[in-house]
């Protein structure tokens, strides 16, 4: 169930997308959104929340965005034509189960606006995380493990560049869509990761996200039925979703996933996975993301941790490094590699990631190799690497989780 604070953040990026196909002005219009949902914040728990809470902040942002026009004398041609008639979007919604046209949501087409050729990759996924996720600034920095101050420079200066481009606000044809997609789909990944493990904070997850992050798959999924990556991305977030309810105990402690209780997964959603990852494998040229289902598909048939078929896994590692240089599916491989050729073998592949900057300083390291150590029955060595990484992690649950590993090895 939503709760009041989830229903704004859902709502945010479609009344953004509302106002920015309306006005344009990127900036301007994320503003006014601001500043209408600080006004439901604030008004909503005194007096009610409205009939219709979408029409409502898109008016009161249009009203917003109407009245920093009128401050302007450079911009009156624009008051004129906005303040003709009354939007379409400012009248109530049809009641549930009305069949009348539903409202449009620009969710999507503001997804493809913040991926723009004209702004850079990094600035492209920071813009989209705040426009589109609604993670906050800082939660941005730590995904990118940047400085807060950093990362708001840089949503800013794509804001700026976003209007100066003129970038219009529909869908890309299809050449350019197809070019701006790889992008959209780190997006999603990036914010489903942030919610499935947050980045800091008191809670190991933020379901919001994560489900904002399906809902966005699901839509990109309609658009474009027919690509075996954004099957694959929807397959691996709804796989790994399906584990959410066993990653946590009743006092909101991490539960690793061979401790976990299976019958707690939640098995619709691995069905629906299972039959995504399967169609696209068969259907379309395989990409990443449609390796990671499918290792996530392995996982979640398994009865039992005893059960799960690790050298398919490893194989399946093999295949994705082979399409993709990233230290993070190094350091999953190697777990893999410890699970079937032994610990020591494991421990080998994380020495060679310790000379990888992207990586080397990262909390993940640290636990595996303590989780790698234990394994191996090297214990004083495994309580050093999960002292490591408790220290590493702005994460509360995962401190906990790696302080108790260490204790007990102690």
């Amino acid at each position: 169930m939503l709760t009041f604070a989830d229903e704004l953040r859902e709502l945010a990026p479609q009344v953004l997308g509302v106002l920015v196909r309306r006005y344009e002005q990127f900036d301007m219009c994320e503003d006014a959104v601001q500043e209408a949902l600080l006004d439901a914040a604030v008004q909503w728990p005194e007096q009610g929340v409205p009939d219709n809470p979408r029409a409502w902040l898109i008016t009161v942002a249009s009203r917003r965005v109407i009245d920093h026009v009128r401050s302007e004398n450079a911009r009156r041609r624009r008051e004129e034509q906005v303040a003709v008639a009354a939007p379409a979007d400012e009248q109530v919604a049809p009641a549930p189960g009305d069949e009348r046209a539903p409202y449009q949501d620009d969710t999507l087409t503001l997804l493809f606006l913040c991926c723009h050729p004209a702004l850079s990759q990094p600035s492209q996924l920071a813009l989209t995380l705040r426009a589109v996720g609604g993670l906050t600034t800082a939660q941005i920095a730590a995904a990118f493990l940047v400085p807060e101050p950093t990362m708001a420079q840089r949503i800013s200066r794509a804001k700026q560049r976003i209007k100066a481009a003129g970038v219009p606000f529909t869908l890309p044809p299809e050449p350019e869509r197809a070019e701006r997609l790889r992008v959209v789909l780190h997006v999603l990944y990036l914010i489903f990761n942030e919610g499935y493990t947050a980045s800091s904070g008191p809670d190991l997850q933020r379901p919001d996200l994560t489900w904002e992050a399906i809902r966005l798959a699901r839509a990109l999924h309609r658009l474009l039925p027919g690509d075996g990556e954004v099957a694959g991305l929807l397959a691996l977030m709804l796989l790994t979703e399906a584990r959410r309810r066993a990653r946590t105990g009743p006092e909101g402690e991490l539960i690793p996933l061979a401790e976990q209780d299976r019958g707690l997964w939640d098995q619709e959603l691995i069905k629906s996975g299972v039959g995504l990852i399967s169609q696209a494998l068969s259907a379309a040229p395989i990409g990443p993301y449609q390796v990671q289902a499918a290792i996530a598909a392995v996982h979640d048939e398994a009865p039992g941790d005893a059960e799960t078929d690790w050298p398919q896994i490893l194989a399946l590692y093999g295949v994705l490094a082979g399409l993709e240089d990233n230290p993070v599916i190094t350091l999953n491989r190697a777990v893999a590699v410890a699970m079937v050729r032994g610990p020591r073998a494991g421990l080998d592949l994380l020495d060679d990631l310790a000379a990888d900057e992207r990586i080397a300083g990262h909390h993940r390291l640290a636990a595996v190799r303590g989780h790698l150590l234990e394994l191996s029955g090297e214990h004083a060595a495994a309580v050093s690497a999960y002292r490591e990484a408790a220290r590493r992690t702005a994460s509360l649950p995962e401190q906990r989780y790696l302080e108790s590993r260490a204790a007990r090895l102690s």
